[in-house]
């Protein structure tokens, strides 16, 4: 049976990290973008790594561009971004696709377990989450409405 900690992904610095390395972590993975009307949502995503990140949990953004091509810059300049507008501390991944394709295998994997609204698998918009508790399982999918601290009763009963 395929988990979450099957996959590996490379950050912003081209590292590849194996999924595996969160595991026992509660993970909430992100589809991020820069120019995007939910981006001030960094902050929050930000804020509850500080809070709860000793407490286990591993905020993952990934860098997305297919929707209304909002995240059109490079590594250096999604990276620079997120420092220097929301002092993002949390791993950043390199851009991936998440529909489609050429869709990222871990985001196959992930709207396979938790379908959105309506039953429908592919992600609508950037800053869609999915929270994935302790064992490697899919939680929860959350919409880009949802915003990161609407969740933290739901981490906390994960934590």
């Amino acid at each position: 049976m395929t988990s979450v900690y099957d996959f590996r992904a490379n950050t912003l610095q081209g590292t590849e990290i194996s999924l595996s390395d969160f595991k026992g972590r509660v993970m909430l993975v992100v589809n991020t973008a820069s120019k995007c009307g939910f981006t001030s949502q960094y902050k929050g995503l930000e804020l509850l790594h500080e809070k709860y990140e000793a407490e286990g949990l591993s905020v993952l953004g990934f860098p997305c561009n297919q929707f209304g091509q909002q995240e059109p810059g490079g590594a250096q300049e999604i990276g620079q971004f997120c420092q220097s507008n929301y002092g993002v501390s949390f791993p950043m991944f390199a851009k991936i696709d998440v529909n489609g394709a050429n869709a990222h295998p871990l985001y196959r994997f992930l709207t396979r377990e938790k379908r959105g609204l309506l039953g429908t698998a592919n992600i609508k918009w950037n800053f869609t989450k999915f929270l994935i508790d302790r064992a490697g399982r899919v939680f929860a999918r959350y919409s880009p409405l949802k915003k990161p601290e609407a969740l933290n009763a739901t981490i906390t009963s994960l934590l």
